[in-house]
C-alpha cells in the first residue's frame, strides 16, 4: 500500500506539471497572438494555483479518484480565451490550440533524452515489464528509484496527452488546429460549426474510443527511439 501511495504521489506530480505546462502554453500563445483573456486570469504561469482554482474537479478530485479506483490518473484543465478574438483571427486561434499539445511533446522528448542519457551512463536499466511508471528502472535502489518513476511517467503521460489532444475532434485541441489548413472564411464557418455542444460530447466519446488504437503505436515508436 505504501508503494501504491508513493507511486501515486509521483503520478500526481507528473500530472500537475504536464497539465499546467499545457495550459500555460495555450495562455502564453494566446497572449502573444493578441488575446489577454487567459493572462488576465493568471494562466500564463507555471504556478499550479490559478489552474487548480479554475478547474478544481478536473485537476484534484478526478485525478485522485481515478488513481485510487483504477490505478491511473485522468483529469483535465483549461485556459480561457476570447471567442470573438478566435473568430476574428482563426489561424491565430489555431496556433494557440497547437501550443498545448506541442508543449506535451516537448516534455516527453526531454524526459526521453534524460532517460536515454541515464541508460548510456548505467544509471538506469531496461524494465522487465513495461508500465506507465516503469519505462526505465534504476540500476541501484535509492534516490534514483523516484527519478526513474517520475521520468517514466513524464514520458508516457505526455505522449498520451499529445496524441489524445491532437485527435481532430471537438473540444480537443486537434479540432482547433485544423483552421491552419483552411482559408479564413472556411475556418470561421468551421469554428462556428464545431462550437455546438453536441459535437463536443460526441467528440469526447469518439476520441475515447480511438485513443487505444492511436496511443500504443505512438508509444512504441518513441520506445524504439529510447531503447535503440
Amino acid at each position: 500500500m505504501s508503494n501504491f501511495i508513493l507511486i501515486g504521489a509521483w503520478w500526481y506530480a507528473a500530472f500537475i506539471l504536464s497539465t499546467v505546462i499545457h495550459e500555460a502554453a495555450h495562455a502564453w500563445a494566446a497572449l502573444k497572438l493578441g488575446d489577454e483573456t487567459a493572462y488576465e486570469g493568471g494562466q500564463v504561469s507555471l504556478n499550479p494555483e490559478p489552474h487548480i482554482r479554475r478547474e478544481p474537479v478536473g485537476m484534484v478530485v478526478i485525478p485522485l479518484l481515478t488513481y485510487f479506483i483504477g490505478g491511473w490518473m485522468m483529469g483535465w484543465a483549461s485556459a480561457p480565451y476570447d471567442p470573438t478574438w478566435a473568430m476574428q483571427y482563426p489561424k491565430r486561434a489555431a496556433l494557440m490550440a497547437l501550443a498545448g499539445p506541442v508543449s506535451n511533446l516537448c516534455l516527453a522528448v526531454i524526459a526521453g533524452v534524460i532517460m536515454k542519457i541515464g541508460l548510456w551512463l548505467g544509471l538506469f536499466v531496461y524494465p522487465y515489464s513495461l508500465e506507465f511508471h516503469q519505462v526505465v528502472l534504476p540500476a541501484t535502489p535509492g534516490l534514483l528509484n523516484g527519478v526513474a518513476v517520475f521520468l517514466s511517467l513524464m514520458f508516457a503521460l505526455n505522449i498520451l496527452l499529445f496524441v489524445f489532444n491532437m485527435i481532430p475532434m471537438p473540444p480537443l485541441d486537434g479540432s482547433g488546429v485544423l483552421p491552419l489548413i483552411m482559408n479564413e472564411d472556411h475556418a470561421r464557418n468551421y469554428m462556428a460549426f464545431i462550437s455546438n455542444p453536441m459535437f463536443m460530447f460526441l467528440g469526447i466519446y469518439l476520441a475515447w474510443q480511438a485513443i487505444d488504437v492511436i496511443y500504443w503505436p505512438a508509444l512504441k515508436f518513441f520506445l524504439v527511439l529510447l531503447y535503440w
